[in-house]
């Protein structure tokens, strides 16, 4: 059974290998990026008030995660959440699991009182684009409802 939870320091190992799932091709490794930098990045994140990391869990093993983070109160649509990493196991992928990633993300953000769901995906990302597109609908509901 699949849950959706928010990771704890204990989660870091795990959290630390998928995030560096990015990193293969289409994706590739951030300049100047340390895996010590991202655990401490990641520890931060974890004790924020306006962040976290959203993990999909199947039997007891990290399949995906989602950071998010209160980003900006903007003048006219106010606070604005962003979605920084989403990522799901190579294994896994195609399964619904970034879905459940995305409605999270999105819940996560209206008990943050958030307006909008932003994020960036990179132009080489053909297949996350394509993900996002399929579920605009997710992010655009976000908008409406609040």
């Amino acid at each position: 059974m699949l849950t959706i939870r928010t990771a704890g320091m204990e989660d870091e190992t795990m959290v630390l290998d998928l995030m560096e799932e990015l990193f293969e091709p289409p994706g590739s490794r951030p300049p100047g990026y340390h895996r010590e930098r991202a655990a401490r990045a990641y520890r931060h994140t974890v004790e924020a008030l306006d962040a976290d990391v959203l993990l999909a869990a199947y039997a007891g093993r990290v399949v995906g995660l989602a950071s998010v983070y209160v980003d900006v109160n903007t003048i006219r649509f106010g606070r604005r959440c962003w979605l920084e990493d989403l990522v799901v196991t190579a294994s896994r992928r195609g399964g619904g699991i970034g879905r459940r990633l995305l409605d999270a993300a999105s819940e996560w953000g209206r008990v943050y009182r958030c307006t909008h769901l932003g994020l960036v995906s990179a132009a080489a990302r053909r297949d996350a684009h394509r993900f996002y597109v399929a579920n605009m609908a997710v992010m655009q509901h976000f908008t409406r409802a609040l």
